[in-house]
């Protein structure tokens, strides 16, 4: 009996170790605050993904940068240190000119035209990715861009100068085009570049102005619905190859839920944000014809150079885009 004890307290401790050897954790690291609505839809996401696999697969939401910095994300994504990740695509257009189809200015903006140049746009990103040993798993469109700007603005004259917060290749050209001084801040770092006069003026959503107290510094938003840029997910292909059938299934399902809540949480937040901009003193305006205008032939020249490096494949998008 002796003998035997130490093997049955041995078996023992495996039975209960068992069910942990079956578990599998991913890490998924996020650019914006957990408060976000991108954020809340991936903690739901994760939370759906354990539910749905019994706690097989456990999915650890990174918030606000704290594991990765946002243009460290995809890297991180593709080799392996992260499992599963979300991205702002357009932040990638120097990578790769498709990544920057949602950040052309007035190409689709309002949520039905956002949605179609998704669809023409989804076929080249799945293929791109692929070949860089990833899926996207979903996308989720911002609210739409608006100015964000210390004075009040009728033109793009106006903009002359102002330091103007750059975290993409457009947005930064856009700031060449109007004359404005761009400046590199990332999300995690607008409100301190705020608060310490390194910006003057951004365009963005009301969510990231909400977010980020703009309105402690800055008192203008102009809604002029420049573009929607996405936030995709997505998921290391090995690491997604190693799960089991259902796992993959359960994720896949999680995936496809989430998007099209995040559409409809983009779309509801975006009334929400405005009015809280509004609450907290913020001049909510709408553009002057002149100011549209201005931003009209910033977008058609934008296009123009867009079409010119993105070559076939882009003018593929657009068409498909802007076929009735």
């Amino acid at each position: 009996m002796r003998v035997r004890l130490p093997l049955l307290a041995c078996l023992f401790s495996a039975a209960l170790a068992a069910p942990a050897w079956a578990q599998t954790r991913w890490d998924l690291p996020a650019a914006y605050p957990a408060s976000n609505f991108h954020t809340e839809n991936l903690t739901q996401f994760a939370a759906d993904v354990d539910r749905a696999t019994a706690g097989k697969l456990k999915i650890t939401v990174h918030a606000n940068a704290s594991l990765f910095k946002a243009p460290e994300i995809k890297r991180a994504v593709q080799g392996g240190q992260a499992q599963i990740g979300e991205i702002l695509l357009v932040n990638y257009q120097n990578e790769w000119q498709i990544f920057g189809a949602d950040g052309l200015p007035f190409l689709a903006d309002s949520y039905d035209e956002s949605a179609k140049l998704y669809k023409a746009q989804k076929p080249v990103l799945e293929k791109k990715l692929a070949e860089q040993g990833m899926m996207l798993l979903y996308a989720v469109a911002w609210p739409p861009q608006g100015i964000y700007v210390k004075k009040p603005i009728n033109s793009a004259a106006d903009l002359k100068g102002v330091k103007w917060r750059a975290y993409s290749p457009a947005t930064s050209r856009i700031a060449e085009l109007v004359n404005a001084q761009p400046v590199t801040v990332q999300a995690a770092e607008l409100s301190q570049a705020m608060a310490t006069g390194v910006i003057e003026s951004y365009m963005s959503s009301g969510s990231t102005g909400y977010d980020t107290k703009t309105y402690e510094h800055i008192k203008y938003f102009y809604d002029t619905q420049a573009w929607l840029p996405k936030n995709a997910v997505l998921v290391n292909k090995a690491a997604f190859d190693a799960l089991d059938k259902p796992t993959q299934a359960a994720l896949l399902k999680a995936g496809a839920e989430a998007e099209a809540r995040g559409w409809a949480l983009s779309k509801s937040k975006n009334t929400e944000y405005l009015e809280l901009l509004k609450k907290n003193g913020m001049n909510v305006l709408p553009p002057s014809a002149q100011l549209k205008a201005d931003l009209k032939k910033v977008g058609d020249t934008m296009l123009q150079e867009w079409l010119q490096k993105a070559g076939p494949e882009g003018q593929a998008i657009v068409d498909a885009y802007r076929k009735p």
